[in-house]
């Protein structure tokens, strides 16, 4: 029995630039299949949601300019449930705006917010923890995250040191957020043994983390609390367009999460990847014997090893002695990288834009 006191808000506003040429400003990564599974990112992330959150409420919270596609990618969602932001703030405006819509519906809900596009390969384990930290935050003051045991020292995520005493089963107080260490610091905190990866999944009552917004986001806690009588009716776009040109841009991890005290960890093992590089889709796809990663049903490769290649379907493509390659190929864009360059993908395209104009973006 689904509990109709549990929400989920699924962040779908990203422009997953990291990804180009495939994901693009007009049709981000969120909304590809880039791991040739046959569902798109946001598909898989809605149905794994609706396992155990009634569908009315599971709410979209996206940009204006992606309503359409996510209308066409999940057609059995309440169109209602599609949360339309008029602007790209970060997620501290987004996670207001739908905290203080639901407040507006039921005050005693509770609330995941989660991003659209992770991959996570154990959903029972995911579900599991999902409910245990609903449960905890049900009956404590207490924002919570994910976090996940590191595998390796990666660079690129935000590590979580916590205590080691629980406050109750697996549920642990956090002690300090670092954002995207450099390599020596990364394998110091491996080897100690009290850092997690930040997942960048919450969950918390809706009460509480408007608490937290009163407390540490004030001016923008008062911006959605003059406005809150409009949301959920007629009213709610126009006082949305009024509230979003005065929001900070600013993320919740530093908004919130690294000046609140009743922040609290569960450490999990979901087979979780943040999918924010050609390398993580490489290393989540199914591998020929020579490590090549393949999306496009007509590839051939001849003496050439751990490539990720991702063309499409109608295109035949030969590929010869190359290893350790990015090979994307779109309609408009060929790219051919480095594996070891992906980090510069970014640069890259604001190449492309000071070169080529939008055109390719």
């Amino acid at each position: 029995m689904k509990n109709k006191n549990h929400y989920v808000a699924i962040m779908a506003g990203g422009i997953g630039s990291r990804f180009w040429p495939m994901s693009r400003t007009s049709y981000p990564k969120q909304f590809l299949d880039i791991l040739n599974l046959g569902n798109t990112l946001i598909q898989s992330t809605y149905q794994r949601f609706l396992k155990f959150i009634p569908k009315e409420n599971i709410y979209i919270v996206t940009s204006e300019e992606y309503v359409e596609i996510v209308k066409e990618q999940l057609p059995d969602l309440p169109l209602e449930n599609i949360v339309a932001e008029p602007s790209r703030k970060n997620t501290a405006p987004c996670v207001a705006y739908i905290s203080y819509k639901i407040r507006q519906l039921n005050p005693k809900g509770s609330l995941i917010c989660a991003p659209a596009d992770h991959l996570i390969l154990d959903e029972t384990a995911f579900v599991k923890v999902c409910l245990e930290a609903l449960s905890f935050v049900s009956e404590h003051k207490a924002l919570i995250t994910l976090g996940i045991q590191p595998s390796l020292p990666n660079t690129g995520y935000g590590y979580i040191q916590y205590e080691q005493h629980p406050v109750s089963d697996n549920v642990y107080k956090i002690k300090t957020f670092t954002e995207k260490p450099n390599l020596e610091l990364a394998k110091t905190f491996i080897a100690s043994g009290d850092f997690l990866w930040n997942a960048g999944i919450f969950v918390w009552a809706v009460s509480t983390i408007v608490q937290a917004f009163e407390q540490h986001l004030p001016e923008m806690a008062e911006l959605f609390e003059v406005e809150k009588d409009s949301f959920n009716t007629k009213k709610e776009k126009k006082s949305i367009d009024k509230i979003y040109p005065l929001c900070t841009n600013i993320s919740i991890d530093y908004g919130i999460m690294e000046k609140a005290n009743n922040v609290y960890i569960i450490p999990a093992s979901f087979g979780w990847s943040d999918l924010g590089t050609w390398n993580s889709a490489h290393d989540n796809m199914e591998k020929d014997y020579l490590g090549n990663a393949v999306a496009g049903s007509d590839v051939m490769v001849i003496d050439a090893r751990d490539n990720m290649i991702h063309v499409p379907n109608h295109k035949l493509v030969l590929l010869q002695g190359m290893n350790d390659y990015i090979i994307v190929d779109t309609e408009d864009v060929l790219l051919i990288c480095k594996k070891e360059k992906e980090q510069e993908i970014k640069q890259y395209v604001a190449e492309v834009k000071r070169n080529k104009g939008d055109k390719y973006l």
